[in-house]
Parts: structure tokens; sequence; C-alpha cells
């Protein structure tokens, strides 16, 4: 749809909640008589505005949006090496937890979600005048309902992000001040509440991608799981109500192996329940291999574009030592040892490692700086031989596992440790079935136990212990969750639930303060709304 350029500029300035008047002395230039005001909608373009929500949700995938989730976490890390990576810094901050208001991705994350917002408020408003066409396959409340889902989307990660923020639920031309964690809370779960039974109950190839109402209920259920870090108050019961609807609705089931929701054509998949779309063609922006692998890996799958050298996304080795060596998601999530070509024989080489077998190992002499071959890399969705750059690959938000882990941390947490302890061992059954099934079994005594991750700082090779074990309520399912979710954007959710995100110690990071279980609000929205508090303890 073409528009003026009075229009565009409103919306980058909304997108960043600057002050809409300090564009108001822009000249306004047209470039055609068609504009947004003046746009006669046709029956059909219902889905398509709401279809422009989904494609800003691509940007979830954005190499800054995507690695904020896992990066300052215990479980990944992106360290500089010979070939740079450190970029001043802003990898570096993120594992020591020493980001500011001008950390680019949290700027990033920031403009991602109120996009979406703003989209989402945009299109609520149209589709609320009932005078707006709509063909016979459209169906107004359904719509509304749908876009009020992926708006209350954007808003549980605003809250978990943030936690203070702007609640802007229609279009203005106002400044926002923040709302609390409590009020955004409380208007996610009221959303997604009302709208839910507007929402499709059948899976088809018609909703694939967008919000039914399984996708609401995962969501919601999140959000559930979460609410005594959101609200100060747990609910834990309302989270296994939504887990429990899903569960005996019989629409979604386990895939068989554990790698089949990351498959190129991963669209065929049982268990996924909402995932992003993408393709080589169309969507792109699914490229995370590029910053994970090695770029001798491109002779590995054979691909047309080489990695970025020796690429940056690593796994912490003490997460890596929390595996059992007989569960198969160690080996199905990370790539680790020789390296080989695509005949699976040739070894391939390495740039300080020049005329040597690249060999990724499990050790890294901190968290800073490592050499190419330390680390273990991501590779859980597939890459098919002979890859472009961008992946066919559809990105997994919410799938069945996680439905199922999370109504067993309820019952854990609510006391029921055996009826956990089934469930978790369902969900491992598929990651021993070719190597020591017996091992899949886990007691609610065992849930109960300790972590295995041994915290502490690593230098040069060495880890100091910290002294203290983190979680120590419920570690063994902890490990549990890392190991089945490594890579999928949770860890930095768990890692705060469970109350060692600012606490525990792990390569080079050490806490730096309970206030960074928040990130700040971009320096560059703060100096323009004067109305906007900053997080508590960032000056900056």
């Amino acid at each position: 749809m073409k528009t003026n350029i009075k229009y565009i500029i409103y919306f980058i300035c909304y997108v960043s909640l600057l002050s809409v008047s300090a564009c108001s002395n822009l000249k306004e230039e047209v470039f055609s008589d068609i504009t947004e005001d003046t746009y006669k909608y046709e029956p059909g373009d219902a889905n398509k505005i709401v279809g422009a929500i989904y494609t800003n949700l691509r940007g979830y995938l954005g190499f800054y949006a995507m690695f904020a989730q896992e990066i300052c976490t215990d479980e990944s890390v992106q360290p500089a090496n010979a070939a740079g990576w450190d970029d001043g810094g802003v990898f570096r901050r993120m594992h020591l937890h020493s980001w500011t208001s001008e950390q680019t991705h949290v700027g990033d994350l920031w403009n991602l979600h109120y996009t979406g917002v703003l989209l989402a408020n945009r299109v609520i408003q149209r589709l609320q005048d009932e005078s707006f066409p709509l063909a016979s396959t459209e169906n107004r409340q359904t719509l509304i309902a749908e876009t009020r889902a992926l708006r209350a989307f954007h808003y549980w990660q605003i809250v978990d992000n943030w936690g203070n923020a702007p609640l802007v639920t229609e279009p203005t031309n106002d400044l926002p001040a923040n709302a609390s964690k409590k009020d955004i809370y409380d208007f996610i779960v009221s959303e997604l509440t009302d709208c839910m039974g507007n929402l499709p109950e059948k899976k088809d190839a018609s909703n694939y991608g967008r919000f039914t109402i399984w996708a609401a209920k995962a969501l919601l259920a999140n959000v559930y799981l979460n609410a005594v870090v959101y609200s100060g108050t747990a609910q834990w019961e309302e989270c296994i109500t939504q887990c429990n609807d899903i569960l005996n609705s019989g629409v979604y089931q386990l895939d068989a192996n554990y790698l089949d929701p990351f498959k190129a054509k991963n669209e065929v998949s049982k268990e996924n329940i909402f995932v992003i779309p993408f393709d080589q063609i169309y969507a792109k922006g699914f490229f995370y291999f590029m910053a994970t692998l090695h770029s001798s890996n491109q002779k590995t799958y054979n691909l047309e574009v080489s990695p970025w050298g020796p690429g940056a996304f690593k796994a912490v080795p003490q997460f890596i030592n929390t595996y059992d060596n007989d569960d198969q998601r160690l080996t199905d999530t990370w790539l680790s040892g020789p390296q080989f070509g695509a005949d699976g024989s040739t070894l391939v080489g390495a740039y300080d490692l020049i005329n040597q077998p690249l060999i990724f190992l499990n050790s890294m002499p901190d968290g800073i700086f490592t050499g190419e071959a330390d680390g273990y890399r991501w590779k859980k969705y597939e890459i098919p031989m002979g890859s472009k750059e961008n992946l066919n690959n559809d990105y997994v938000v919410f799938r069945l596992g996680q439905v199922y882990m999370m109504k067993a941390e309820c019952l854990l947490r609510s006391g029921q440790a055996d009826a956990a302890a089934e469930i978790v061992t369902l969900v491992r059954q598929r990651a021993f079935k070719n190597t020591n099934p017996q091992k899949a079994t886990v007691t609610g005594t065992e849930l109960q136990q300790p972590s295995k991750y041994v915290y502490g700082t690593v230098e040069n090779y060495v880890l100091t212990p910290q002294g203290k074990s983190y979680p120590e309520q419920f570690g063994r399912f902890y490990d549990e969750l890392g190991w089945e979710f490594a890579g999928e954007m949770t860890r930095r959710r768990d890692m705060i639930r469970f109350g060692h995100y600012t606490k525990a110690e792990w390569l080079s990071h050490k806490p730096n303060g309970d206030y960074r279980s928040v990130f700040p609000i971009p320096q560059l929205v703060i100096d323009a709304n004067p109305k906007l508090k900053q997080n508590d303890g960032y000056t900056q």
C-alpha cells in the first residue's frame, strides 16, 4: 500500500516513543495522491493488514534481538576472537551484565516489540470500524482477537525484558508514562482471557504461523509461569489449567525425534504450536548459522555462503558439563569434535590453526577472548546440504514439549514432585531411546536435588568454583529445562525465575546487581520523553 512521507515519519517517531511534536515542523512531501487516510480498503485487505504484524515478528530472529536472550545467560556466550566479534564490547557487555541504555541489543528489542504494538493498535482500530470491508472468508471478531493476542505477545516480551514500561493500547499522539509490571501483566492476562473465545481451535494451513486458541493458551501459560516475577504472586494452578487445555485437546503430539520440530520442513511437525515462518525467498532472515559456525564449516554443509569467520555464538563449557553423555540432545543441539567436509571424512582447516584439523573443544580460557576451536557451536535447526544464507526452517516459539515442562514445573512447585517426574520422564524418553532408555526415568526426589552446574569463574581454562550452589531448589529440574530448550530463547527467563540470574558466576561473569534482571529503557527514548522514568539502577 502506498503512503505519504508524513505517515512514515510518524511511524518511525512512534516506534521509538519519541515526541510526535518533534516531527510537527517537518514539511510534508507527498509522492502519491493515495495516502493512508485516503486509501480505499477492499475485501481481503483485513488479512493483509493483520499479516503485516506477523511480518514484523520476523525481527524476533534479528541478530541482536535473538541473541539478547541467550548470551547474557549461563548457557551461551559470544566472545571475541582473532577474527573480531568484539564490536566495541557490545557482546562482551551482555556476558558481563555491564550493558548500558545505549546497548544495541536493548534498542533492537525495544523497537521490535513496540513496532508490533503500534501495528496492532492501528489494525484493531481499523477492524473495529464496522464500515471496514471484509471478504466472505474474513471474520471481524476473529481477526480482532488474533491481533489482540499478538499484541499481548509483544507486551509479554516487554514486561519480561523491561518490567515497568509504557502501556499503549490505541493510536495516540500523547507521550506515554511508565506502567508498572503488575499493570502490564494484568493487561496481558485480561486480553488473552477475553479474546480466546474468538480464536480458531482447528489447526490447519490457513492459520499456520498465526495465533489460534492453543497458541494463546501457550502464551498465557508462560505468563502465569512467570507471574511471581511480573506481579509478585504465583499462579501455578492457573498455568496448569492452560497446559491441560492444550494437552487434553489432542491437537498436538510430541514428535518422535527431538530434532523433528526444527527440521527444514518443520511445518509438518506435530509438536509445534506457534512458529514464525521463514523461507529462502519470500520470508528471509533466519541465518543463525552464519554466527555460530566456523567459516570452514562451509565445506561441511556445502553452503553457498561462508559463515562469518571462526564464529562467535558458543556454548558455555560449564553448561555442557551438566549433560549426561548418553543424552542425545547434547549432540543434537551442539556441534563438537573434529569438523569434516561434506564427505564425512576430509578434515576441514582453520585460521590460527593453519594446516591443523579444526576440532571444537568444550573449553574456553574465559568469556572474553577465545581461540577459533574453543567452544561447542549451536546447531539445533537443520542446515540442509547446499543451503543458501537464508534457511527455510520456521522458528519455533511454542511447542508441546514446553507445555509439558511448564505443567511439570508447576506441579513440582506445588508439592507434587512424583507427578512432575512422570511428565519429565515422558519428555526425556526420546532423548535416550537410541542410547540408554532406562536413563530417561527420573524421580520426584531427583528433581529436587541440586543442579549439576558448577558455578564459578574461569581464567586461563581453570575453573574456580563459586562456593555456593545455584539454584538451591529444584536444581535438577532447572537442568532439565536447559537440556530440553537450549538455544530456544528461554534461558534468561528460566534463570530469573529460579533466582540466580543475578547471583551466580559463570565464565567471566560475576554478579553485577539485582536490577540487571531487566534491561534499561533505551536512552534515546528516555531523552525524547520526559514522562518516562528509567529503570532503577541505570544511570545511562
